[in-house]
């Protein structure tokens, strides 16, 4: 599987040969804060498969396990499109809607749904968890 994708303007584009080892709707404030949304829809992928082309700006806050937390923009166009989870350094988070195909994102799970606002509808066959799944309780993409 190749995946590419970029931000709004073009300035910043990433390709990935392998497939995410996982994918998930995130419904905390931060997510939803940075996507304008009611969740972000989320992929992530092993950093040396990810091949990463401009300029990135990233902002570093404080996540719930106490871990940084990392996102990635484009300084031209604001587009956010990566994080990085302090407590899976191993791994970067993409943002599906940056895909060139969005169809390729499969959402495996919803997460932090405690913060769902009662308007965002979630699919109802993915496993749901209020707040981060336990670490390897995330079903792999």
């Amino acid at each position: 599987m190749n995946l590419s994708g970029s931000c709004s303007c073009g300035a910043v584009t990433y390709t990935c040969s392998t497939p995410p080892v996982m994918s998930g709707n995130c419904h905390c404030q931060e997510c939803k804060k940075a996507s304008g949304s009611g969740y972000a829809p989320t992929f992530f992928v092993p950093e040396n498969t990810i091949s990463i082309r401009g300029e990135v700006k990233w902002y570093e806050r404080k996540g719930d396990s106490g871990q940084p937390v990392k996102r990635g923009f484009c300084p031209q166009c604001g587009s956010q499109l990566f994080g990085r989870p302090g407590l899976m350094p191993q791994l970067v988070a993409v943002r599906a809607g940056s895909l060139d195909d969005p169809t390729q994102y499969r959402p495996q799970v919803d997460i932090y749904t405690s913060g769902a606002p009662a308007w965002d509808y979630m699919d109802p066959a993915l496993p749901k968890f209020p707040k981060a799944p336990p670490m390897g309780a995330a079903p792999k993409a």
